[in-house]
């Protein structure tokens, strides 16, 4: 078996003889100046541009596609047919919620507005608690529009914070989605960009949130109509928004979001860890082993599927 890798240093690690390595598999290596040509009979996707991603999915030969990204989008358009594509979401769903959570409790302790002021060099002490806006979750009603691997990661973060948290899941009714939008002092998105998924956040749907309420997107940035929720928040009809994806992405420099003193925005890096190269090379190389063995790999996404 030829396998694809990554040119990290990591991954170089995996053809090494000894118990980090994969012994009986033929590893060869890419980055954005050099692609083999050869046949092999899978290619292990990360940290690609699209002409580099292109080229690895033409390779001959092609069996399977092991991406180690949650989402699928960026592949499925090239995927040559009958060539059997895996994802990696398990490699990112702490991370993920790791940083959901961190985003609620900036905002619950105003932690971004303080930042601000820091900026200013302004000791931003409000005059009395109650003009404060500072609180905890404690009796929140926190809705996770997709409920998988990360949502559950995330109730289990969010547990011992006595919030209250519902999932909005594709099965939902839209009688009881709208029911659960209306009642949330948070809506968080954990949604793959699908067909069905791209724009679900609209003028509509933000009109359904209390005043005050939150709106944090770690899924997809083309899940919400950005000038819908700019409008929002320029109009005070939301708390605020998290933001770690967008949509452009990245943020031009000139638009309104960067503006806004109610958003705060990280720049795609809720799955992002100092460990994280090496993590993924420790989960490709168990899929190797899954294969030399002859057992199914976990992450096969099924045929038809947009996640």
């Amino acid at each position: 078996m030829r396998v694809l890798l990554p040119d990290l240093p990591e991954f170089r690690a995996l053809s090494q003889p000894d118990e980090g390595g994969v012994p009986g598999v033929t590893l060869d290596h890419y980055d954005r100046a050099h692609v083999p040509d050869s046949p092999a009979d899978g290619v292990v996707l990360w940290m690609t541009g699209p002409q580099t991603r292109e080229r690895l999915l033409s390779t001959p030969g092609l069996k399977w596609v092991l991406t180690l990204t949650a989402g699928i989008d960026h592949v499925q358009g090239h995927l040559p047919d009958g060539v059997a594509l895996f994802n990696a979401s398990r490699l990112h769903d702490r991370a993920v919620a790791v940083h959901a959570l961190s985003g609620l409790l900036a905002a619950a302790r105003g932690l971004h507005t303080f930042r601000d002021a820091q900026g200013r060099a302004q000791w931003a002490s409000p005059a009395l608690p109650t003009d404060s806006r500072l609180g905890t979750l404690d009796g929140l009603n926190i809705v996770l529009w997709g409920y998988g691997h990360i949502g559950r990661n995330l109730e289990e973060l969010l547990a011992p914070h006595g919030t209250h948290v519902r999932g909005i899941r594709s099965a939902t009714p839209t009688d009881e989605r709208d029911e659960l939008l209306r009642a949330a002092d948070w809506v968080i998105l954990l949604l793959p960009s699908t067909p069905d998924t791209r724009g679900v956040v609209n003028a509509d749907t933000l009109a359904l949130l209390k005043p005050g309420a939150w709106l944090m997107n770690v899924g997809r940035g083309n899940l919400i109509v950005t000038d819908d929720l700019v409008q929002a928040l320029q109009e005070h009809r939301l708390g605020g928004a998290f933001l770690d994806v967008t949509d452009p992405e990245p943020l031009p420099a000139t638009h309104p979001l960067w503006q806004l003193p109610n958003v705060i925005i990280t720049p795609h890096v809720a799955s992002t860890t100092t460990d994280l190269v090496r993590r993924g090379a420790h989960l490709t190389r168990d899929f190797l082993i899954d294969l030399q063995q002859g057992h199914e790999p976990a992450g096969r996404v099924t045929a038809g599927r947009t996640y």
